[in-house]
C-alpha cells in the first residue's frame, strides 16, 4: 500500500478522567505525518488510516497499546553531580541522551542532598488515552517525502524521533520508542515516544 500523508487536528484526553493532554484544534495547527513510519502511536495510525478527509471520530486507546503501563523500576536515584548547572525543580521535565545515543526524558519526582529521583515513565504511561481527531487532509505521499521521510511544507510530527514540540514538551505527535533501560514510553502528544 503506498504511504500516505495524514492531516489532523486533535485532542487528547485521559480517558478515564476526561482531562485534556494536548489539543491542536485551532485552524492552523494540524499535524501531519507519513502512515506506516511509526510517527503516531500504532493503533492510533490503523484508525486514522480509515477515514476520509472531513470525518471526525473520537478513538480510545488503552494503555498498553497507548504509553504502556506505569513501570516502577523506571524510577530512579541518580548523583546530584550528573544535573551540574541545572536548577532542578520537582516535576520538571529533562531531555539528555541515554548510554546507546538515544533521547531520552526524565521527570524530576524528588531532589535530595546528593541524589535526584527521576522517573523516566511517559506522564501518560498507564493512562488510556482518548483522541479525538479531524482529518483535514489525506493523500498520497510525493517521492521526495516518501524518501526523507517527511512532509513537504508542513508541520509534521516528526514523531519516532523525539523531535518535536506543540504544547507538551517532547510530546505531541503520537508515536512510541524506547529509552536505554528497554522501559517502552515515548513523547506524547497523539502519544507516546
Amino acid at each position: 500500500m503506498k504511504e500516505q500523508v495524514i492531516a489532523m487536528f486533535y485532542e487528547l484526553k485521559d480517558a478515564k478522567t476526561g482531562e485534556i493532554l494536548e489539543s491542536n484544534m485551532q485552524v492552523g495547527q494540524e499535524i501531519s505525518f507519513l502512515t506506516g513510519r511509526g510517527h503516531i502511536i500504532e493503533k492510533l495510525e490503523e484508525e486514522v488510516a480509515k477515514l476520509e478527509k472531513g470525518e471526525t471520530k473520537v478513538i480510545v486507546i488503552p494503555a498498553a497499546q497507548a504509553c504502556g503501563e506505569y513501570d516502577s523500576n523506571a524510577v530512579q536515584m541518580l548523583p546530584k553531580e550528573q544535573f551540574a548547572g541545572i536548577e532542578l525543580k520537582e516535576g520538571m521535565e529533562l531531555f539528555g541522551q541515554g548510554e546507546h545515543g538515544e533521547s531520552v526524558r526524565v521527570i524530576v519526582k524528588s531532589i535530595g542532598e546528593d541524589d535526584v529521583t527521576v522517573d523516566f515513565n511517559h506522564p501518560y504511561a498507564g493512562k488510556d488515552l482518548e483522541f479525538k481527531v479531524q482529518i483535514f487532509d489525506k493523500r498520497d505521499a510525493t517521492e521526495d517525502e516518501i524518501a526523507t521521510g517527511m512532509v513537504a511544507g508542513a508541520h509534521t510530527c516528526g514523531c519516532g524521533g523525539h523531535d518535536h514540540d506543540h504544547h507538551h514538551g517532547e510530546g505531541g505527535c503520537c508515536g512510541h520508542g524506547h529509552h536505554d533501560h528497554g522501559h517502552h514510553h515515548g513523547d506524547g502528544g497523539c502519544g507516546c515516544h
